[in-house]
């Protein structure tokens, strides 16, 4: 038996607006730019990719499932610049195939320097799925799957969740395959899933490489190489960025029609199938356990964190940013609050990472800034006047401002 568990990650950040030393304006982030790209990104990847996905769902009579993990700023965004794509979400939610997962509300690195933050972010992404598209999640993924022994003991800790999503790096595994279910070292009962960062990265960045010795790659010849995990493995987890489909691979790639019939390809095998992670885990026992005491995750051949704490930069704005949490908490005012909190998204100290700089590779996607310290100075002078206006609030006390929630919206 090989199920495939289709995974994606949908997120984008709140992009700061040019903000320097002079600047004493408490708006902070580039609508104009944020609601530009989240439209773009809705045109060519969002709603394309989940009409396809909700058709697939039909075609297949259920037995074609994803899941997605959607950050909070996203979810915000959505509602504001694009609702049609909340709708088309809300649609798959109603078929039953599709699972949401939790994560950091803010796709924060939180668990790093604040316990408890990190909860409350984590609560109040949960809260929000449940609101948006009636489920509670039972699945955690960490940001950019940052994970640990202790990230996996935290969390279930908490309770409320019954696995967790990790990277198959394979310093982690040795021997051992990504294809099975696995146990968090020191846990009871959370169990643990790993990409195949193999197969998942054939899709997300050697689809379109014509230069790749599998190009082009098939939904049959795909479907083949899942086929050989039968005997191998009981789950192919693949994850990915959603904007993997049509953003980051163009519809001209053929991206849309490789995904179009790659369900049929995998289900012509009748030992195939597609899970959700819920049903992966309610299916399969863990095989045994996986011990990682350094922390992981999924970005780059290094698997670790250098691509948001490599360099001094990027230290100083992570520490400086969760120094103030108590300070900026003290002060019970909401739009604070939110503000202190859209500034810990990943994203921001990604854009301070040196070390692609002089490759001019994909990872300046999306970058709003000319170099690095570009990036570093805008952050650190937003975060100056983010201190300014705690002090000030301090001295003279003011009622707290309420930020809006996210409404519920229904395909209908």
């Amino acid at each position: 038996m090989a199920s495939v568990c289709f995974y994606f990650q949908v997120h984008q950040p709140n992009r700061l607006r040019h903000y320097t030393v002079f600047d004493n304006n408490e708006h902070y982030f580039d609508d104009y730019k944020n609601a530009q790209i989240c439209k773009k990104v809705a045109g060519k990847c969002y709603l394309p990719a989940n009409r396809l996905l909700l058709e697939l769902i039909n075609r297949f009579d259920g037995r074609f499932k994803i899941s997605y993990s959607i950050t909070g700023t996203l979810l915000e965004q959505l509602q504001q610049f694009s609702p049609e794509v909340l709708s088309t979400f809300d649609a798959l939610a109603r078929t039953g195939c599709v699972e949401f997962l939790a994560e950091t509300y803010y796709h924060s690195l939180s668990f790093l320097y604040s316990h408890d933050e990190f909860i409350e972010q984590v609560n109040k992404h949960s809260k929000t799925i449940e609101e948006l598209f009636g489920q509670t999640p039972r699945v955690f993924r960490n940001t950019e799957l940052i994970y640990n022994n202790e990230l996996a003991n935290l969390v279930e800790s908490m309770g409320r969740f019954d696995a967790i999503i990790s990277e198959g790096a394979d310093h982690i595994l040795g021997y051992r395959s990504p294809n099975f279910i696995y146990k968090p070292q020191g846990c009871e009962r959370l169990k643990l899933l790993l990409k195949n960062y193999s197969l998942s990265d054939d899709i997300a960045f050697r689809f379109s490489n014509r230069d790749w010795a599998e190009w082009p790659l098939t939904a049959e010849k795909f479907a083949h190489w899942i086929n050989d995990v039968n005997g191998n493995g009981y789950v192919v987890n693949l994850f990915m960025d959603y904007e993997t489909l049509g953003e980051h691979q163009w519809e001209d790639t053929g991206i849309f029609n490789f995904i179009r019939h790659l369900p049929e390809e995998v289900l012509r095998h009748p030992d195939n199938d597609f899970k959700t992670p819920s049903e992966a885990i309610e299916a399969y026992d863990p095989v045994g356990t996986i011990d990682v005491h350094n922390l992981i995750s999924w970005a780059d051949t290094e698997r670790d964190l250098s691509a948001w704490l490599g360099n001094a930069m990027q230290s100083n704005a992570l520490h400086e940013i969760y120094r103030i949490e108590q300070k900026v908490k003290s002060l019970n005012n909401e739009k604070l609050i939110n503000d202190w909190r859209k500034l810990q998204t990943s994203d921001h100290f990604y854009y301070m990472c040196t070390k692609y700089f002089a490759d001019g590779d994909v990872h300046k996607y999306f970058n709003p800034y000319n170099s690095p310290y570009d990036s570093y100075i805008n952050f650190m002078n937003v975060l100056c006047n983010l201190n300014e206006r705690c002090a000030k609030m301090k001295n003279n006390p003011i009622p707290s401002t309420e930020t809006s929630e996210l409404q519920v919206v229904s395909a209908g």
